[in-house]
Formats: C-alpha cells, structure tokens, sequence
C-alpha cells in the first residue's frame, strides 16, 4: 500500500484524474499500473488518503498527455481520464484553486477558436438538471473565449462530485469535487462488442469479456508478443489477448474443444457447426491473423522444448466446480501406457489442484522469457484464506493477488506474477500451506456448503407448509 500511494510526484509531470469503475475494486490499481508498463510509460498515484472500497477518484502523475491517451486507452476498469485542474472539499474552495490555476496551463484550450462544453457528473448520488446548471453558472469566472457545442466540442471539461458509496449516508454536500479537462474515456463499451453471449463459441466455463480484458492488460501483452493459454478451453483469453496485437495460442486436454466438435451451445442447433471454434470466435472479430494455432495437448506432460517460447502465459485453470481438472494417465500411474498411443482417446485421470498449480508454475518458469508475466486464477476457500496458500517459484515474482468474491466462503484470486531470473535445473515451485492436495478440493469444500445451506433452508420450508396447512384447516 505504500508503493501504491506516494505523497511525494515527480515535479514537472501533469496531474491527472482516473475515474474508476466501482467494480472488482482490487484489481483497479494493478490494472492501470500493468498497462503503463505495457503502453512503456511512467506512473505514479499521488494519493495518501486513497480508499478503493469508498471512492472510485485518484489522482495519477504522468509524463506526457499523449502517455496518459494511451494507458486510458486500454483500461475496462476505468470510466474516464481527466487533466486535473482543481480539486476542493467545497465550491468556494475549488473555485479559489482553478482562479490560481497557472495561465500558461489553461490558456491553449480557452482561445476564441477553441469550443468547449462542461459536463457534470456525480458518484454516490443522482444530481438534478438543476443542480447541474448552478454549478455551471457558477463557474462564469473562468475566461473561456470560445463558443460552446454541447455535441462536438473541441474540449470537455468536467465537474465530479463524490458524495461516497454509503447510500444510507449520502450528505448533503460533496466530500469533495474535482475540475479537469477529458482526455479520454476507458474501453468499457468493448465488453458488450466482445460479450460472450454474442460469440460464435462458448463453453461453460467460458470467461467473460470484461475479466479475460482485465487479465490480458495484468499481463501487460504487447503488439507483436506471443500470448499462451495452457488450458484454452473456447478461447476467451485468446481473443482478449489478440485484440492488444499478440499472437495467440493455447492447449487443451479436450479434444472435442480444441476440434469444435459434440453438441452445439446454440439454442438452435444440435451439433456444432464449421464456424463453432476457437479460430472462429477470433475471425468474428477481424483477429484470425493473430491466430497461431491450437493443440491437443496435457499440461501435465508438457511437449515444449525447455527454453524460453512465450511472452506471457494468461490462463484460467479447471479446479472441478463446473469442468473437471484430468491428465493422461491411470489412477496408480501418471503416464501414459503403451497401448493407449493406439488409440484415439487415451486413459485420463484426476489432476490434483496441487499437482496442476506446481506443474503450471514451472512451466511458465522455463517458458517465460525475462520479464514475461504469468497470469491465472487460484480458487479458494476464504474462511482458510493465507497468503501461504499461494503458489511460489524462485524465478517467479508475485505482481498482484486480487480476490473475486463468488460467494461468502468461496472465491477466486487473480494471481499475476513476473519472471525476474532464468530457469535452473533446480528451481521447483512450492506451495508451503496446501489445502489441495485432494482432487477436487474446492469443488468438495463448494458442494458441502450448497448441502448445508440446503438443510438450513428445509426447516423453514417445512414450517411455512405446515402454517400453510393449519390455516387450510382453520378456514
């Protein structure tokens, strides 16, 4: 937390204004810091008093405007970014701070050829027409020349007010209101092109649109790198990847995935069509040239030369609650027999989420190249939650840990984490507190709790029947 809110910037870099979206709340900041390094500009938060659970502003310090275009650019975590002019706890105060605000700042976007309109805007609260246009009026002190566009303006300049999410303590007045000039607005309006609902193919696990973006931006991909999804199921991770300019590949142990073969997910069709797979679901949107291929492939035996092939490994792992975790193999061997190599389908066997996490570990060990980023996410039982449980490996730094909540005791983590030395023979990854060792750990610890939720829901039922029935009798 420290690192995240410096009070000391750098001197001479413009102040800026990121506005949150109020969702997924930990994974904002190390979103809009992997992007910088993926976009290759400096940031920093200048923001000692941050709160992510209660205020979706904080203020950034960064190099150049054109540096700040590109990393709202890529953000789906972020509504808008603003140069950030003034800040104040009341109207007054604000005002004195945007009158001293320094001339040879404002002055470029205030000639007579230069349009302009103010948008304002609230979080915690919904603000009247009325309203809006007093804090408007009230800003008639700024020495704008140009005429105003409320359609297409040259320059937008907002006004926020943050009023806090408490909705059953909303105040009166704004905690705080900021003044900026728009300089662009984050990716949000993707997620609903890329929506999963309106692909070619999908699965049941497939992952949404908004969180496969979220993880192609926390593996900082680049235009032209190699992106490798080692349990590539329908390709959501693939297509979110592709979309910033990586190629793309994966593996799976599902033939009938990697092929587009079975039962279609279309309500009208039965069997899957020709343009039901994965290199149609990047095609659909003008990304099949992103597209290097797709094997049938174990995780547990890997089929890779043992030398750095990938610039970022971006997976979502089986862990058993809606699709099993398998290997080749038998239960009393973890290899594949002779006689299997014959056939088409060989023999498959549970893959424990210890096994499958450690196995995944060294693989993006020895894959990685230097600076390569593996992202993935670690299902977890949250009352039992450490930080011990997390896997580790001695040429993997951990970047960000960030949790969705599923449920009040089920979970899953974002994990992101950094290749930071080469690979040695020796190196092997380790979990030092392991709650999954059993197959299907936290599919197990998932059903337990949906049969204990049911048994405390049937008294209930059982006694509004029998009121239910009394009142029958009665009448």
């Amino acid at each position: 937390q420290d690192k995240m809110a410096a009070p000391m910037c750098s001197a001479g870099w413009r102040r800026y204004l990121l506005w949150f979206a109020h969702e997924h709340l930990e994974f904002r900041i190390p979103e809009i810091r992997s992007i910088a390094l993926a976009v290759g500009s400096q940031l920093e938060i200048c923001d000692p008093d941050y709160d992510i659970k209660s205020h979706p502003f904080i203020e950034l310090r960064i190099p150049t405007e054109d540096d700040a275009r590109k990393i709202i650019g890529r953000s789906f975590l972020s509504r808008c970014l603003l140069e950030l002019w003034g800040t104040g706890q009341t109207a007054e105060e604000l005002h004195q701070v945007l009158r001293d605000y320094p001339t040879e700042l404002s002055t470029p976007y205030m000639h007579q050829d230069t349009s302009f309109r103010y948008h304002v805007a609230a979080f915690g609260k919904t603000i009247t027409m009325r309203r809006k246009k007093d804090i408007i009026d009230a800003l008639d002190f700024l020495p704008f020349q140009g005429r105003v566009n409320l359609k297409n303006a040259d320059q937008t300049f907002y006004v926020l007010e943050d009023y806090g999410d408490d909705p059953q303590k909303t105040p009166d007045e704004p905690y705080r209101t900021f003044f900026g000039r728009w300089i662009g607005d984050g990716q949000r309006k993707l997620i609903d092109k890329y929506a999963v609902r309106k692909r070619h193919f999908i699965g049941e696990t497939s992952m949404d649109a908004g969180l496969s973006f979220v993880m192609a931006n926390m593996a900082a991909t680049t235009p032209n790198s190699v992106v490798f999804d080692p349990f590539v199921g329908t390709g959501s991770l693939l297509v979110s990847s592709a979309h910033f300019g990586s190629y793309v590949m994966g593996t799976d142990i599902d033939s009938h995935i990697i092929h587009g073969w079975g039962r279609s997910t279309r309500h009208n069709k039965k069997w899957r069509g020709e343009d039901e797979n994965i290199r149609a679901n990047l095609r659909q949107y003008g990304l099949e040239h992103l597209y290097l291929d797709v094997l049938i492939s174990d995780a547990a035996h890997s089929v890779w030369r043992p030398c750095p092939l990938f610039d970022a490994i971006v997976t979502d792992p089986p862990y058993g609650i809606r699709e099993a975790s398998q290997r080749l193999g038998t239960k009393d061997n973890n290899f594949v027999r002779d006689d299997d190599c014959d056939v088409y389908g060989p023999a498959k066997t549970a893959y424990t989420l210890s096994d499958l996490l450690t196995d995944l570990l060294n693989f993006a060990a020895q894959h990685l190249a230097i600076h390569g980023r593996l992202v993935y996410w670690l299902p977890v039982y949250r009352p039992e939650y450490t930080a011990n449980i997390i896997p580790r490996h001695p040429c993997l730094r951990l970047v960000a840990n960030c949790e969705q909540v599923l449920s009040t005791d089920i979970g899953r983590r974002l994990i992101t984490m950094e290749k930071s030395k080469e690979y040695q023979e020796l190196d092997s990854a380790e979990i030092v507190v392991n709650p999954y060792r059993e197959h299907n750990a936290i599919r197990d610890k998932y059903l337990l709790l949906a049969k204990e939720k049911k048994h405390k829901q049937r008294p209930k039922e059982d006694t509004h029947i029998k009121e239910m029935s009394t009142k029958q009798e009665d009448s």
